[in-house]
């Protein structure tokens, strides 16, 4: 028998190729996780809209001495929409799991790409110590909106990860000229502001996330959402100069597909803003308005991402 059909019949050589054949479900492994995280958000914001975010009462279990929502005559919807919410959380880590595994043990592509693998992984982690801290500090405002805005970190970072799966390793190379490089960058660092501001008002607005324990930032919801709106506004003016500059140099059509779509993102986000302050916030529109949030955030990523190609190594 040869050393090489010695080394094959090894536990770690079955091991890597259980690996290399689990990694044709990579793919499929990373959208979902660019989905559950883009939930996470949307469940999140129901627990909040709903009055559910004391739902249960502790963490990590839903109530002292059980683990799980249990019916009983005083029970209302709220715990359940709490504890769905963490079963979520739940589900995100497995996924985040799979995602560390299968990037993590693919020796074929560079370590940058691989440490990115870890990122659900850590974020969700860190998510589930911070909704505990939260549940803790009742709803304590400063506390929910850095909830939020984790999670629209781990949005970017999925696509990104997402992205890069669909890449070679080698050093990125510009499809579009400098203008729209510099633009691109710039719509990237003003969606910052736009996030934040956003989770800002909804901070400073009615939907605390409880119906007894009600606390807001100490902030006039009003002039928040003035000074939201204009970095909308701001946003919007740079990404048509994007979209402008794009048409006009002739960019690949991923760039332009990228900037309509993101575009069509933005102006969906802007008109159920202006709705939802105009019919005095219904949750509805605020839950949407949260979707859109993610949404936004994926699409100026993938934007960004679009700039640059990268081939094999």
């Amino acid at each position: 028998m040869s050393t090489q059909q010695v080394d094959e019949s090894t536990p770690a050589a079955h091991e890597q190729g259980f690996l290399a054949s689990a990694r044709r479900w990579t793919h499929p492994v990373l959208v979902a996780n660019l989905v559950a995280q883009i939930g996470i958000i949307v469940t999140g914001g129901a627990v909040r809209l709903t009055g559910s975010g004391l739902g249960c009462s502790t963490w990590p279990q839903c109530e002292p001495g059980q683990f799980t929502a249990k019916f009983h005559p005083e029970t209302s919807y709220h715990q359940y929409i709490e504890f769905g919410n963490r079963t979520l959380t739940g589900v995100l880590g497995v996924i985040a799991v799979a995602v560390a595994i299968l990037v993590w043990s693919d020796k074929s592509r560079s370590t940058g790409y691989r440490w990115l693998g870890l990122a659900p992984l850590i974020g969700v982690a860190t998510q589930a110590v911070l909704g505990g801290i939260v549940v803790r500090f009742h709803l304590d405002p400063a506390l929910v909106s850095l909830h939020f805005i984790v999670s629209a970190a781990l949005v970017a970072l999925s696509l990104l990860l997402l992205h890069r799966h669909a890449e070679g390793d080698a050093p990125p190379v510009a499809v579009v000229g400098p203008l729209n490089r510099a633009l691109g960058r710039t719509l990237a660092v003003l969606a910052v502001p736009v996030v934040v501001l956003g989770v800002v008002v909804t901070g400073a607005g009615p939907h605390g996330g409880d119906d007894e324990v009600a606390y807001r930032l100490a902030l006039d919801p009003a002039l928040m959402t003035r000074f939201h709106a204009a970095s909308v506004w701001l946003f919007v003016a740079v990404l048509v100069a994007y979209l402008v500059v794009a048409l006009r140099t002739g960019a690949p059509a991923a760039v332009r597909r990228a900037a309509w779509l993101l575009l069509a993102i933005t102006l969906a986000q802007g008109a159920i803003g202006y709705v939802q302050y105009f019919t005095g916030l219904p949750e509805l529109l605020v839950g949407l308005h949260m979707l859109g949030a993610a949404l936004l955030v994926a699409g100026t990523t993938r934007l960004v991402l679009s700039m640059r190609t990268r081939a094999a190594v």
